[in-house]
């Protein structure tokens, strides 16, 4: 029996998914969408049940790809019922969603969840009273304990067999009597609800209209025709029939809320207004926004110090175990030496280097999601956004690029503007993602705390204000396109402010490092493999007296020196596309004229080696900013051109930073010189 699990973000659903099928899930895309789907299984009195976790919505007038996909699972597929599931703490806003799926389809169970914090805010629910009005079961839960998930179970086993005719709104008169001329011509064997059809076909929904050919079908034409006529004569225009049913929708929410729901203490609210105007205050917003930054940043730098060495000397340690296994299937030395210190060479550096930062960040990102601070972050951020042309959601995608930038990609699907989704796309390179952390924390710590000692906390502090100049170009950047490729105004946007809850740390764990860790993990060792490869090729094929790699260095060189690097640097960048943890062993690489990437057990030694072939502090500084503002790596390439189906916005993603980078650090480099 299929089900499908509907319901607003923030209300627990992904919870009551996980609890009713356990381990018995699996992940992948939605048929001819990029959207990620999550279909679990189970077993309840010898029943097979396939759930379906649609994604979050608050209306089936869907503006993003994932309200689409929802609406089109309501509307379109094959299913035994639906569970709506609800906030108890905020039922009315819930409601909106509920009355609309109630106008498709009957098969509905509306689950009540998070019903612990309702009773902690004293508000309390008459569920039997708004099961008899909605004519539907209404079943309390507290997904996270377990609680009332076995009457969910019980109810689902019966809701299939016996239905009832649910409640449906009671829209104006004109409304109704128009769906009255259109709802006789309409096929008695369609599965969604005939009045549900009429309304959509005349307000003008392209995708019912295209479900049920209405530009093929000449009679039912001509009836919705006469439908909007009818409407049109009462003074009613076509735009205005969507916003009259979202009104009178809104009215029935607040009615029946009005009437099952008791606040017992009126100011319930208290505690979360007085955090929200600490978080988003004026003057308090944007220093704690840094302070998180500063400290999300400590922990990370701290923490996956350990673990990284520890992967290091692990896989390294496999190295001659390895040589010796190849040795022994008699494979030539050149073969070994390609696959050894080619191959698995880079794969080791980018498993050791990627994965324990990734491993601290994510939990602590998706941490600070279930508390409920991100929203807030986007509602600090939404009128500087604004004044890009873009969108406070923007600043959601912003901050999961600091993660991994393929991440941050694609969380620009719940940017509903197409114009506004290619923005914080095409920019959210200028944020530094795991894999350039490495690079900015080297330079930092080489060059401008060695001499004091050195100190995780003042790597962080530098490392913020870096990452401060890469949100400044953020917006600079969106300002620009805003004002020539992608030109628009900003578009307005819902923005929920959830409530504060405590978070499900075990959740929080499997949900970071299964659904983002190992799934960018997995890529940048895909990617990684043919780079460590090309790169072993280049440094140990020579051509004239001198390898592939000496000779495009040479040749970059004169370029790169006029904008603070040198052409060693350059070519670690360009050879380090593939993945960026991979840039400074390419550089020890090319000044050691090595064969193969290593490494350097002490800062001193490396900083000596840097300043022995020519670096100064200008040097360091550019490195640093070439860091923040190049090319995205080949992953995020890869993931844009998924996301936009376009190869013309990947090469943009590529060219734009690139550019502005060079830029950069060429005016820096001339006034440096013109200063010192």
């Amino acid at each position: 029996m299929k089900i499908g699990l509907v319901g607003n973000p923030n209300v627990g659903k992904s919870t009551i998914f996980n609890a009713l099928t356990g381990l018995r899930q699996h992940t992948g895309n939605w048929p001819g969408k990029t959207v990620e789907k999550a279909t679990g299984y189970m077993t309840y009195n010898g029943l097979e049940y396939q759930i379906e976790d649609l994604p979050g919505t608050y209306s089936l007038m869907a503006h993003s790809k994932e309200e689409e996909v929802t609406r089109d699972f309501i509307y379109f597929n094959t299913y035994d019922a639906l569970i709506i599931v609800c906030d108890a703490v905020c039922l009315e806003r819930n409601l909106n969603l509920v009355l609309q799926v109630l106008e498709v389809t009957d098969k509905v169970i509306v689950c009540l969840n998070l019903i612990d914090e309702a009773k902690k805010k004293q508000i309390y629910i008459d569920t039997d009273k708004l099961a008899q009005i909605l004519r539907v079961p209404v079943i309390e839960t507290t997904a996270r304990d377990r609680q009332g998930l076995d009457e969910l179970l019980a109810t689902l086993e019966t809701i299939c067999d016996k239905m009832s005719k649910a409640h449906h709104v009671r829209y104006d008169e004109n409304i109704l009597e128009a769906v009255d001329i259109v709802y006789p011509i309409i096929q008695d064997n369609v599965r969604i609800n005939k009045r549900a059809v009429a309304l959509k076909l005349i307000s003008g929904d392209k995708n019912i209209s295209h479900y049920f050919n209405l530009d093929g079908d000449k009679i039912l034409k001509n009836k919705v025709n006469e439908a909007r006529t009818y409407l049109y004569k009462k003074g009613i225009k076509l735009n205005d029939i969507e916003t009259i049913i979202t009104e009178e929708v809104i009215e029935e929410c607040t009615n029946i809320a009005s009437e099952v729901t008791q606040f017992n203490k009126k100011d319930y609210q208290k505690r979360d207004r007085f955090i929200d105007r600490i978080l988003t205050g004026k003057l308090t917003s944007y220093p704690i926004m840094l302070l998180m930054l500063l400290l999300i940043f400590w922990i990370t730098i701290t923490g996956a110090n350990y673990p990284s060495q520890i992967l290091y000397d692990f896989f390294f340690g496999l190295e001659d175990n390895l040589l010796n296994f190849l040795a022994f299937l008699h494979l030539p030395e050149t073969v070994i030496n390609c696959l050894v210190y080619g191959v698995y060479r880079v794969l080791a550096w980018v498993v050791s280097v990627m994965l324990p930062p990734m491993a601290i960040f994510f939990p602590l990102f998706t941490l600070l999601e279930d508390l409920g601070y991100l929203p807030r972050i986007a509602f600090n951020l939404d009128k500087a956004f604004k004044k890009c042309a873009s969108c406070g959601k923007q600043a959601l995608t912003m901050a999961m690029g600091f993660g991994c930038n393929a991440v941050g990609v694609i969380g620009a699907r719940i940017i509903d503007s197409p114009r506004e989704r290619l923005i914080a796309i095409l920019t959210n390179s200028f944020v530094p993602c795991n894999g350039r952390f490495p690079i900015l924390i080297s330079m930092i710590t080489m060059f401008f705390i060695v001499s004091t000692g050195s100190s995780s906390f003042i790597s962080a502090l530098l490392l913020t204000l870096m990452i401060l100049i890469g949100i400044i170009m953020t917006f600079v950047i969106s300002k620009i396109l805003s004002k020539t490729i992608l030109k628009g105004m900003p578009s307005a946007f819902t923005l929920e402010l959830p409530p504060y809850r405590r978070p499900q740390i075990t959740k929080v764990i499997i949900r970071s490092v299964l659904d983002r860790t190992l799934f960018v993990l997995k890529r940048a060792i895909c990617i990684s493999a043919p780079a460590g490869l090309v790169i072993w090729i280049m440094a140990n094929v020579h051509c004239g007296g001198n390898t592939m790699l000496e000779l495009c260095t040479g040749a970059l060189d004169p370029f790169a020196r006029a904008i603070g690097l040198d052409g060693v640097i350059l070519m670690a960048f360009i050879l380090g596309f593939p993945a960026n943890e991979i840039v400074i062993p390419i550089m020890i690489m090319g000044y050691m004229s090595l064969g193969y990437i290593t490494d350097f057990d002490n800062v001193s030694a490396l900083k000596n080696l840097f300043l022995d072939n020519g670096w100064t502090p200008l040097t360091a500084i550019c490195v640093m900013l070439f860091t923040l503002m190049h090319w995205p790596c080949l992953t995020t390439v890869f993931t844009i051109k998924k996301e936009t189906g376009s190869s013309k916005w990947a090469i943009l993603s590529i060219l734009i930073p690139a550019f502005t980078g060079i830029i950069i650090c060429f005016v820096v480099t001339q006034i440096y010189h013109l200063i010192f």
